[in-house]
């Protein structure tokens, strides 16, 4: 277990790969916890270095007191990054995590190389909606929520998987304090103006299945930058990444493939020679 140190706050992360390997950092959604993108890991490139991190009040990151503000969990993302010596990279935010990675790219464009946004939005539902659900949440804990919440980030067939019931478990026991900070943090954001100032390569992803951020909403906020790329998974909810793990991974490569970032071009890096990062000499 590795714990980031930033002073008010202490966050659980995982950074495997090798040191000069291109850098990706994964950001979760409401809710879960690092261990969400396992299933996607075995498709990705061992080149890459891989940096997983819970955010604050989830899994086992420190949990302050509800609510929390977008721009807290932006700072957060930020200071651990700095932290780590993490950037510029490549940043997959999903749901809430993308609307930190949009946060994150205006504040601090240095930091971010390209950006895939999964499965999130300029602005995720209403106000109204996030109080209603806060409220159950406080009444009868995220079991309250727990079905409801199952049947928009999976697809039927998924659900009757035996293997829902370990995304159930991780969402039933995420700390209902996290989740009601990072749920006040997603009420009170509206991107629009300033994720259509972004200028940076951009992906989005969608799942056709996804009751949370249905595909059209994930497109008309990637389409606010321009030259945006978009995926859509057939067959997959809110948590492709975990549905369909070859298909997500296909996408995330094939736009870093597009988009020249990965793998770069043979002696690109300056060296005499070239390891397999750098694509060979």
């Amino acid at each position: 277990m590795a714990m980031a140190d930033l002073g008010d706050i202490r966050l659980h992360y995982m950074l495997e790969g090798p040191a000069d390997g291109l850098p990706v950092v994964f950001s979760n959604g409401l809710g879960t916890d690092l261990h969400m993108w396992e299933p996607l890991l075995p498709h990705l490139p061992p080149e890459w270095r891989i940096l997983r991190y819970d955010r604050r009040g989830h899994g086992l990151s420190d949990v302050t007191p509800a609510p929390y503000t977008m721009g807290v969990l932006v700072r957060d993302t930020e200071r651990l990054l700095d932290h780590l010596g993490i950037g510029p990279c490549v940043f997959v935010g999903l749901s809430l995590g993308g609307m930190v990675a949009q946060g994150l790219a205006v504040k601090r464009p240095d930091l971010i190389r390209a950006l895939v946004l999964s499965n999130t939005a300029a602005r995720i539902a209403t106000a109204e909606i996030w109080e209603d659900r806060a409220r159950m949440a406080r009444a009868g804990g995220l079991e309250a929520l727990a079905d409801a919440s199952l049947a928009r980030w999976f697809s039927p067939k998924f659900r009757a998987n035996p293997e829902i019931a370990r995304w159930r478990e991780m969402f039933v026991t995420s700390p209902l304090e996290g989740w009601l900070g990072g749920a006040a943090a997603i009420a009170g954001t509206d991107f629009y103006t300033t994720t259509a100032n972004l200028r940076l390569p951009v992906l989005g992803i969608a799942g056709d299945r996804d009751g949370s951020t249905p595909p059209d909403l994930v497109r008309e906020t990637v389409e606010l930058v321009p030259g945006a790329a978009f995926a859509l998974l057939r067959g997959a909810g809110h948590l492709p990444q975990i549905e369909q793990p070859e298909a997500y991974a296909a996408a995330l490569t094939g736009f870093l493939r597009d988009t020249g970032i990965w793998p770069p071009r043979a002696g690109s890096c300056g060296h005499e020679s070239c390891g397999p990062v750098c694509g060979g000499a």
